[in-house]
């Protein structure tokens, strides 16, 4: 009889310096440093700022790696995407680490090693493609498809922020055999001594409505916010880089761009407004409305199917094509005192099952089905996300 499988005591986790995938990466490091487990952290594509460093580096138990490697979803050239599983499978073999944790699913795609790996998909551009364009992949992002679909079936477990987009994944690829839902979840900021020392703060009015997200990325709906401006009695502030890694942009006409923030200074602007709006019309999970929930600030969402999920009756929900309906919400919120305070603590109460300890609790657990499932036990039962398509 096969022993039970272990905690790991070190794991190789991949990420990237771009957007959310860094803020779950780096929150889930601490955890995992506090719970004993040391990280061998390789991001790649765009270097990691600074601030980033600096960050990793007060954890103590996590080494970071900044990798000249691509991202799937920035590279054109199959050849270069090649080069990453077996680079990571080398960094894994010379740290000797127990796991595998990928935040790319397509870094599984022909992965040389025998070590147990749990393929975290975030999001990707199947699906990102499917809820925005309403229709398969053009030829040119097959190559990622490929890659994708493979990472998913190699890995020993995948993970899933939500059920909605589980759903959605299984849609995209097919059945995956062995996966599991794990919501993100939000921690309190651990400032560092750059977050101390930083600039002052973004000016703000006395009262206003925030929005942050990576306002490039078509999905986030920048269009609908700008035109809710215009309607809106209170002037909307919106943090994040409106200039992507590629030719990606958006400009802002009537909401007030603040450009990219420091987490210290995105969760004082959650804090202080009268209502925090994301209008996206694709959401994996949806992190920045966690974090405006965690500070009782009322929630104004896009009535997609993730966030019904995850918030229920603890926001309100509108058309992400009807600006005015965006600036109605805003306008009622703005004049009913009641209605803020109710929808604030509905949305902390709700945020507070969203811990960092549940998050890691899961995912220890995955990581242990994992190591299972890679010694060949037969203890480890299928967990078929098939019955999440449709």
């Amino acid at each position: 009889m096969l022993p039970p499988p272990m905690t790991p005591g070190r794991i190789l986790m991949t990420t990237d310096a771009v957007g959310g995938v860094w803020r779950y990466a780096a929150d889930l490091c601490r955890s995992l440093n506090g719970a004993g487990v040391e990280v061998v952290l390789c991001c790649l594509g765009p270097a990691p700022s600074k601030e980033q460093r600096t960050e990793i580096a007060a954890l103590g138990r996590t080494d970071l790696f900044a990798l000249p490697l691509p991202l799937d979803w920035m590279e054109d050239d199959p050849e270069e995407l090649d080069k990453v599983p077996p680079i990571l499978a080398e960094i894994a073999e010379n740290c000797a680490v127990d796991l595998l944790h990928l935040n790319l699913p397509s870094q599984a795609c022909g992965l040389p090693s025998g070590k147990p790996v749990v393929a975290v998909s975030h999001s990707c551009v199947a699906t990102w493609w499917q809820a925005m364009r309403g229709s398969a992949l053009p030829e040119q992002w097959r190559d990622h498809y490929r890659r994708n679909q493979l990472g998913l079936s190699s890995a020993e477990m995948v993970v899933v922020p939500s059920r909605s987009y589980g759903r959605q994944l299984v849609d995209a690829y097919g059945p995956i055999e062995r996966c599991q839902v794990v919501p993100n979840a939000v921690s309190e900021m651990h400032l560092t001594p750059v977050d101390e020392t930083s600039g002052t703060h973004a000016p703000t009015p006395d009262r206003y409505v925030f929005a942050a997200a990576r306002w490039w990325d078509e999905s986030k709906n920048g269009v609908l916010l700008d035109d809710a401006a215009v309607l809106s009695t209170l002037p909307i502030l919106a943090a994040g880089a409106c200039t992507g890694p590629g030719s990606e942009s958006f400009d802002f006409s009537a909401v007030t761009a603040l450009g990219p923030q420091l987490p210290r200074e995105v969760r004082r602007l959650m804090a202080g407004a009268e209502a925090f709006v994301s209008p996206s019309l694709f959401e994996p999970f949806g992190l920045a409305a966690m974090e405006a929930a965690h500070c009782g600030t009322p929630l104004i969402l896009a009535d997609i199917p993730t966030y019904r999920e995850i918030w229920e009756d603890a926001a309100i929900f509108v058309d992400g094509h009807d600006p005015q309906g965006a600036a109605h919400a805003i306008n009622e919120l703005a004049e009913d005192a009641g209605l803020r305070g109710t929808l604030g603590q509905a949305a902390r109460q709700r945020a507070a099952g969203f811990t960092p300890e549940r998050q890691l609790e899961a995912l220890l657990g995955v990581y242990r089905l994992a190591s299972a499932a890679a010694t060949g036990s037969k203890h480890v039962p299928p967990t078929h996300l098939s019955k999440l398509a449709g």
